[in-house]
């Protein structure tokens, strides 16, 4: 424990920056969700403190995911109540523990990179988007969204971000300028250089100030002073007495409906692939590059769940908005994380009034510098330089998560990854070397030197080199190098062992197995 003490230094700060992010996306996702507002912000304190403890992963911040948000309403619905929905959100968080018991969590690491970060980009440019209209304080919903380009009622999102230039409010247009002019200046060597001013987080300045310049604008410009439609707005709730009357409780007679099931285990499925993915990309940020154990965190994300729906919360898994922000706030251990959910508790019960006064044009800063990190041009250079391998999975990932969803635009850019997977298996079962064009009796000389894997995918390559070999050459099957050698592979080589001596080729085999002897080379 005492290394989580030794960072509070960089963890609290840090923390800050990502309680004033998320809580407006609580907000947002909970109302996006057709959910009570309160339902959000239990989801995000249940995220930042009972699975901020459980984690292994130092820098993942977890609550409720925009990713989930047409479940949420499609699950509701077919439920019929919210409370009904709870139990499905308990369930799934049970159905984590199990896949974290059953070392599930694996399927994370078999995701490229140049998928990941295709996600991380278009992400990056989603919050650009969303978040232009409120730093120019054009009313929209623009952060009730992390993961896709179009609205819920089906409308592009470069609608609203075209139409707020024609509907700015002054006050929030200078608030939210300044605050991204400041945060620009804040990441220049002239502050990060500088030990003092480095261990202050623009992020709590931006927001501090827009409370002050709104404060200043009501004394002494009325006309410039931001209306509350423009600030965070967080519910008051004023005695216990009134915090249970909005808590909403699971219905467990839904229990009898098979429905329920069917959402437990989408809502379990979904939110394991963000939360791992969201992982994944994490520890490719970290500087440290330390490695989070994918089935503890399944176990804390499972149980995070439970906690939440026993309570009223919302699904909850990893997610990148929140986990970016915390990373480039310059937090060191999970600490951040739990300090975030304490700050979120402390909001609803103690301070909602003051919270009330933050602009949402200065988070609007905060988050469009963070999708700025995320989707910077030197990431798109560097993809370049890898190869059209690497770099079209990367686009193709990039505009599918713009124009669909989270999840779909990463099965389509993984589908993309794997065709080029595919083709260099289909393209490299083997070395050829040609000897001298013609022995004295008028033969070739073919050498062919297996690869160390040979599979099932290299099946047709194979056929169609051995099947293109003239008559009358000499061709020898070199399999040393070879570890293994798919069944399918050696059923090829041992037909042609046969249809060799139809056309008059002299065939040879060097350890190579035979076929009855399994797929190891001898």
């Amino acid at each position: 424990m005492s290394k989580y003490f030794s960072y509070l230094n960089r963890d609290i700060p840090a923390s800050i920056v990502v309680f004033l992010v998320a809580l407006p996306l609580c907000l947002g996702i909970a109302l996006a969700s057709g959910a009570p507002l309160l339902s959000g912000l239990i989801s995000g304190i249940i995220g930042g403190i009972v699975i901020g403890l459980l984690s292994k992963s130092d820098l993942s911040v977890s609550g409720p995911a925009a990713g989930l948000v047409v479940i949420v309403l499609n699950a509701v619905d077919t439920l019929g109540t919210y409370e009904a929905f709870l139990v499905a959100v308990v369930l799934a968080g049970v159905i984590q523990l199990v896949l974290g018991f059953m070392k599930a969590g694996v399927i994370g690491l078999y995701f490229p990179s140049s998928v990941i970060k295709g996600m991380l980009a278009a992400i990056g440019l989603i919050l650009i988007m969303k978040q232009l209209p409120h730093l120019v304080g054009f009313d929209t919903e623009a952060f009730t969204a992390e993961a896709n380009m179009t609205q819920a009622d089906g409308a592009n999102m470069l609608a609203p971000v075209l139409s707020s230039f024609n509907h700015m409010v002054i006050g929030s247009l200078i608030i939210g300028v300044f605050s991204l002019l400041f945060l620009i200046v804040w990441s220049r060597p002239i502050i990060t250089n500088n030990k003092f001013l480095k261990q202050i987080p623009g992020g709590v300045v931006v927001v501090i100030m827009g409370v002050v310049i709104n404060s200043l604008f009501k004394q002494f410009y009325p006309s410039l002073a931001i209306s509350p439609s423009h600030l965070v707005s967080i519910p008051v709730i004023g005695s216990m007495a009134e915090m249970s009357e909005a808590l909403r409780l699971p219905d467990f007679q839904i229990l009898t409906n098979l429905n329920v099931y069917v959402t437990a285990m989408t809502l379990a499925i979904v939110a394991s692939l963000e939360t791992l993915l969201c992982i994944e990309a994490v520890d490719k940020m970290d500087p440290e590059k330390r490695r989070t154990p994918q089935n503890t965190e399944l176990k804390a994300q499972g149980v995070g769940n439970i906690v939440s729906g026993l309570i009223g919360g919302l699904p909850i898994t990893s997610v990148i908005v929140r986990s970016s922000t915390n990373l480039g706030a310059g937090a060191k251990t999970k600490m951040s994380a739990v300090f975030h959910g304490i700050f979120l508790l402390l909001a609803v019960v103690a301070v909602p009034t003051i919270m009330n006064l933050i602009p949402l044009a200065s988070l609007a800063a905060i988050l469009i510098m963070v999708g700025f990190k995320l989707t910077k041009p030197a990431l798109y250079r560097a993809q370049m330089a890898l190869g059209k391998e690497q770099f079209i999975p990367f686009v193709v990932t990039v505009v599918s998560i713009l124009f669909t969803d989270l999840l779909v635009g990463i099965l389509i850019g993984m589908a993309v990854a794997v065709f080029y997977i595919l083709r260099d298996n289909y393209k490299v079962p083997y070395y050829l070397d040609h000897g001298p064009s013609t022995n004295g009796d008028g033969s070739q000389q073919i050498r062919i030197q297996l690869s160390e894997h040979v599979s099932f995918l290299n099946k047709a390559s194979l056929l169609s080199k051995l099947e293109g070999i003239p008559s009358n050459s000499e061709v020898e099957l070199d399999g040393s190098r070879a570890k293994s050698i798919d069944h399918d592979a050696l059923e090829v080589i041992h037909n042609f062992q046969i249809e060799a001596r139809e056309k008059q080729i002299k065939f040879s085999m060097k350890n190579i197995p035979d076929i009855k002897n399994g797929n190891g080379a001898s």
